[in-house]
């Protein structure tokens, strides 16, 4: 086909040719106003820390809202997560990956633009005498005096200089729907590790707060311990005396044998939660054993969780946000599907200069060039092309029914630990109360004692069990503390810190 028979195809396909396939929207989740159970009146949700009043002082800027941590007022715990978000290996992965996906997006959005090569050189060739096509008028002979007449040179060279271009008309949004795709995929990676900074964070909190959690019980333990060796000690001089008998023994030295078991257990706890920080951290558990310190209490969360509206899950919570934009992407690649069932039209040129002689390179004698324009259209395939469509409506439909499910499973983990946490605030309040009393019992026990009233036993005895509750209140705070971490995260956000927004975690 001559070019001037192509040029008006090739116009009529730039007037009508318009991007093609399903356009992408983003979903509308009808959602509550509010949480379930933060809607609840009953007796027990009014005494939650996140009902009336803590929902009056949700006023609280957003940057607070995500560095929630430093309201432990521990100077420590705010060093670790800001020394785990930067050595953190998995994040530095993290962070190479968002550098290939944005590389990844350069190299399909430059389809859209011309392809130029550009060349320069010298090239001698030398023809064959026996060329069936050009050996004849290499060896013409002349008829008239017999000697041979080379018309063409047999030996050849020349200089050469030009470039050569291509182009793909994007007429139906294929390249434009697959870069689209490209950075929305880019997106999904930085809000991957958005995500991952935030599991590393709380993993970071969890584990600092249950080393705490394990040194407070271990003292309380030994302190038992001491209690019970002396309370044992007693009734050895009361059995000796005639005053005890051998099952009050016995009871006693069963008391402080499980104590003592108790030790062990929490020497392997605190030794778990420092390895994990170890690992967190990217350091040794010495460096970690460094950083801590010396035993230092469970801090106490000062703070309130702002739960804000269920909508502001939509957009806090990176596994909503990614399977959102997976739907997005899958849409964009279906489009890629369709518009490759289109014609594709290709533009290309060659200019350049060609001369025998350096010298005559540049000049415009040596001017060549060759333009062409050209349509390709898979007219059939077999059903190729279809079924291709299809197979991305599929994960279109399966990426639709996964983002429910995200937002579903969301929706249930934060109502679970909302109604936890909750309750754990009750139960903190009651065990408190119950130590309050058992203080009063050994106030009372030495009172009595000291008037002759009663034995020392009865003092032990009430030792005991105040030791026994003040174990309790830790175990309390820290199963609190626990809900705490696991509630921040399941209503997400962005943790990461960075010299410009990061307030002054020291100044609490």
């Amino acid at each position: 086909m001559k070019m001037s028979t192509l040029a008006p195809v090739a116009i009529a396909i730039l007037l009508t040719g318009c991007a093609v396939g399903p356009q992408y929207e983003k979903p509308n989740v009808q959602l509550d106003s509010e949480y379930l159970y933060l809607a609840d009146t009953s007796p027990e949700a009014t005494n939650l820390a996140l009902n009336k009043q803590a929902q009056s002082k949700q006023a609280k800027s957003q940057q607070q809202a995500d560095y929630w941590w430093q309201q432990f007022n521990d100077p420590v715990l705010n060093q670790l997560v800001r020394d785990a978000q930067q050595q953190s290996v998995p994040l530095k992965i993290a962070a190479e990956q968002i550098r290939m996906a944005r590389s990844y997006q350069s190299a399909i959005e430059s389809f859209k633009v011309p392809t130029v090569n550009l060349g320069a050189g010298f090239a001698n060739y030398q023809l064959s005498e026996n060329d069936p096509l050009l050996g004849s008028a290499i060896t013409a002979v002349n008829p008239i005096n017999g000697y041979k007449l080379g018309l063409v040179d047999d030996n050849n060279s020349a200089f050469f200089a030009g470039a050569s271009i291509a182009w793909e008309l994007d007429l139906f949004g294929r390249i434009d729907s697959q870069a689209n795709a490209a950075g929305i995929r880019k997106e999904q990676v930085v809000i991957m590790r958005e995500g991952l900074t935030t599991l590393i964070t709380s993993d970071v909190i969890h584990n600092y707060l249950q080393l705490r959690g394990a040194e407070d019980r271990k003292q309380i333990a030994l302190n038992t311990i001491e209690d019970q060796k002396q309370t044992l000690r007693l009734v050895e001089q009361m059995v000796k005396s005639g005053y005890g008998s051998s099952l009050d023994k016995a009871r006693a030295e069963a008391m402080l044998a499980a104590t003592q078991a108790v030790v062990p257990q929490l020497e392997i706890a605190k030794n778990v939660h420092k390895q994990r920080l170890a690992f967190l951290l990217g350091e040794t558990p010495k460096q970690i054993e460094q950083r801590i310190g010396k035993q230092s209490s469970l801090p106490d969360f000062d703070g309130i969780i702002p739960t804000g509206l269920p909508s502001d899950l939509l957009n806090r919570r990176a596994d909503i946000r990614i399977a959102e934009r997976e739907m997005a992407a899958i849409s964009e690649e279906r489009a890629a599907a369709v518009a490759s069932q289109y014609p594709k039209v290709f533009l290309t040129g060659a200019p350049g200069v060609l001369a025998k002689d350096f010298d005559d390179l540049f000049s415009s004698d040596s001017i060549s060039w060759a333009a062409s324009i050209g349509i390709s259209w898979n007219v059939f395939d077999g059903g190729r092309g279809d079924a291709i469509v299809d197979m991305q409506q599929a994960r279109f439909d399966m990426s639709v029914l996964s983002y429910q499910q995200s937002v579903i499973g969301a929706f249930g983990e934060v109502e679970t630990l909302l109604q936890g946490y909750g309750y754990s605030q009750q139960y903190v309040e009651r065990v408190t109360y119950a130590a309050e009393a058992t203080n009063i019992a050994v106030n009372k026990a030495k009172s009595l004692y000291r008037a002759g009233l009663s034995d020392y036993l009865s003092i032990l005895d009430a030792q005991r069990q105040q030791n026994a509750m003040k174990d309790r209140i830790v175990t309390a705070k820290l199963q609190t503390a626990h809900l705490t971490v696991g509630l921040h995260k399941a209503l997400g956000g962005d943790w990461h810190l960075n010299s410009k927004e990061q307030p002054n975690s020291e100044s609490h």
